[in-house]
């Protein structure tokens, strides 16, 4: 049996295989499902594999589930931005307070200082969000809004994830990118979401 998919699924992993022809048949169309069921009967897979795999495919799919569903509004984004903004203004303007006391101001050329001021500021961005989301999973506005930030089956996001996503907030218009969509484009290029700290 060969089809136009053929090719694609034979180049499959066994994992991706088991998950196209059990959980995920709905977002496949005829012709790749036939394909896929055809490799897989090929490889005569090991029914201990295709049990596990397809068990833990169809948690991670309900996980899933509860993520979208608990994605929280545009309004309560923007309520965390405003929140955190607030926040992060005051922790730049201690850290520039604390670095003024050491660095004469007087004696730094105009266009060096506007620099420093915005790689302070950035580093700033940075490290809030990190820290705050490393932490607790939230920043003061999450907090304040009961929501956190999770991957998009439902776990705490790895360390480097969440300094990515701190990281992507730095795009030009990320700021007012959830006004728009439910994710912003940190949520989108993180494979993250904000959602109702309730959420199970």
């Amino acid at each position: 049996m060969k089809n136009e998919f053929t090719k694609v699924m034979s180049e499959r992993s066994d994992e991706e295989l088991i998950k196209i022809v059990t959980v995920d048949k709905e977002k496949y169309n005829k012709d790749a499902i036939e394909a896929a069921e055809f490799e897989f009967n090929k490889r005569n897979l090991d029914t201990a594999k295709i049990a596990e795999v397809t068990e833990k495919a169809i948690i991670q799919k309900s996980n899933t589930q509860t993520v979208n569903k608990n994605v929280v509004s545009s309004f309560t984004r923007f309520l965390n931005f405003i929140i955190d903004f607030f926040c992060l203004n005051i922790v730049f303007a201690v850290i520039a307070f604390v670095l003024g006391i050491f660095i004469s101001v007087t004696s730094v050329n105009e266009g060096i200082l506007s620099l420093l001021v915005i790689l302070i500021y950035l580093t700033t961005i940075i490290l809030y969000y990190s820290l705050m989301e490393i932490k607790f999973q939230k920043t003061v506005g999450k907090f304040i809004t009961k929501t956190k930030v999770v991957k998009l089956t439902g776990e705490k996001p790895d360390n480097s994830e969440i300094i990515a996503r701190s990281f992507y907030r730095l795009l030009p218009f990320d700021r007012i990118s959830f006004l728009f969509t439910r994710n912003g484009f940190h949520d989108y290029l993180s494979k993250t979401k904000v959602v109702k700290d309730s959420a199970e």
